[in-house]
C-alpha cells in the first residue's frame, strides 16, 4: 500500500485518482493494520450526512440519485455516491447498471461516484460497502448509498446511513410485500416515485401511510411518505426538507449518536460473524480489546479468535 493513500489528507488532495485508490484498498487489503488505522481515523472525522436509497429493481432510485445529486452540487455540497450493483455471475464484478444511468461529470472534483458487486450478500449491500461509506463520509459533504434494491431483505441499509429512503412504486403491490417482510419498520422517510401516475400514486401513498401505523418506531420521529416524480422534478424539494428534517431532529434528540455508536458496534459483529460464524460471534464476547475504533476492534478480535480456533 502507498503510504500517500493511508493518509486522509493524501486523499482527499488527491482527487478522485486518489479517492479511487484508496476505495481499491479496501477491497484488496482487507486485514491490514494500516487500513484498519485510516478508516478508524475516518470515522473520527465523519463531517457527512448519509442517506441510504432503498426499494426494490425498477422503482427509481437511480433517478432519484441524479435528481438529488444534481440539487447537491447546485448547492455548491460536495457528494459521494456509492451505487451497489448486481453482480456477475462469471467474474464476481458489479454489472454498473446503477452507475451507468447516472450523469456526472467527469471532470466535477466536487462528486464521485463508485460501484459496488452485492456478491452474495442479500441485504443489499457489499462487503465493502460500510469500509467506503466510513471514508467518503470523512471526505463529502453528502453521502448517498444506492442497494442493489432485492425487495424484501434490506435491512444492511441501515448500518452505514443515517437516514433511510424508502422508495415504492405506484401499483406494484410493493407496500402489501413490505408489510409482511417488515420493512417499514426501516426507513425515516418513505418516496413514493413516479407520482406523474396520479390516483395510483396517490393510492400507493395511502397505503404505506397505513402500513406504518402497523409498526412502531422506538423514537418519536414521524415518518413522511412523500410523493415524487424525479423526471418532472415534483416532490423532490420535499424530499430535500424531509432529509434536512431528519437531520436537525437526529441532531437535538441524540438519535444520531446513538446510531452510529450502535452501526459501529453492529459492523464488527457483522464482520466477525461472516468470518467466524455464530459460534465465533460467542467467543468474540470473551475478547478484551484496547478501547479503539471499531476497524482496528474488529481486527484485533479476529486476530484473537483465528489464535483460539486456529482458523485463518
Amino acid at each position: 500500500m502507498g503510504a500517500p493513500f493511508l493518509d486522509l489528507s493524501s486523499i482527499a488532495t488527491g482527487g478522485k485518482r486518489g479517492l479511487s485508490r484508496a476505495l481499491a484498498l479496501i477491497e484488496t487489503h482487507e486485514g491490514a493494520a494500516e487500513l484498519a488505522k485510516l478508516l478508524d481515523a475516518a470515522v473520527e472525522k465523519t463531517r457527512a450526512h448519509a442517506a441510504g436509497l432503498t426499494g426494490p429493481p425498477g422503482v427509481g432510485k437511480s433517478t432519484l440519485t441524479n435528481a438529488l445529486l444534481r440539487d447537491w452540487r447546485a448547492r455548491g455540497e460536495t457528494v459521494g455516491v456509492i451505487a451497489v450493483d448486481p453482480s456477475s455471475r462469471r467474474t464476481g464484478g458489479a454489472l454498473l447498471g446503477d452507475r451507468a444511468r447516472m450523469a456526472t461529470d467527469p471532470d466535477d472534483q466536487g462528486v464521485f461516484v463508485r460501484s459496488m458487486a452485492a456478491r452474495d450478500r442479500l441485504g443489499g449491500l457489499s462487503d465493502q460497502t460500510v469500509a467506503a461509506s466510513a471514508l467518503m463520509r470523512a471526505l463529502f459533504d453528502r453521502v448517498l448509498i444506492e442497494s442493489v434494491g432485492i425487495g424484501q431483505s434490506e435491512a444492511d441499509i441501515s448500518f452505514a446511513v443515517d437516514s433511510v429512503i424508502l422508495c415504492v412504486q405506484p401499483g406494484s403491490g410493493d407496500s402489501l410485500q413490505f408489510m409482511k417482510a417488515g420493512v417499514m419498520e426501516l426507513p425515516d422517510i418513505v418516496v413514493v416515485t413516479k407520482a406523474d401516475m396520479g390516483d395510483a400514486a396517490r393510492r400507493a401513498r395511502s397505503e404505506v401511510e397505513g402500513a406504518l401505523t402497523l409498526f412502531e418506531r422506538d423514537d418519536d420521529w414521524r415518518v413522511p411518505v412523500i410523493l415524487a416524480s424525479a423526471s418532472t422534478g415534483v416532490g423532490i424539494e420535499e424530499v430535500h426538507q424531509a432529509l434536512a428534517g431528519h437531520r436537525a431532529w437526529a441532531e437535538r434528540s441524540g438519535a444520531l449518536t446513538r446510531r452510529r455508536v450502535s452501526q459501529q458496534q453492529a459492523w464488527v459483529e457483522e464482520s466477525i460473524r461472516a468470518r467466524f460464524g455464530a459460534e465465533g460471534l460467542r467467543h468474540a464476547a470473551e475478547v478484551q480489546v484496547a478501547d479503539e475504533g471499531p476497524f482496528a476492534r474488529e481486527l484485533a478480535i479476529a486476530r484473537e479468535l483465528s489464535r483460539r480456533l486456529g482458523s485463518r
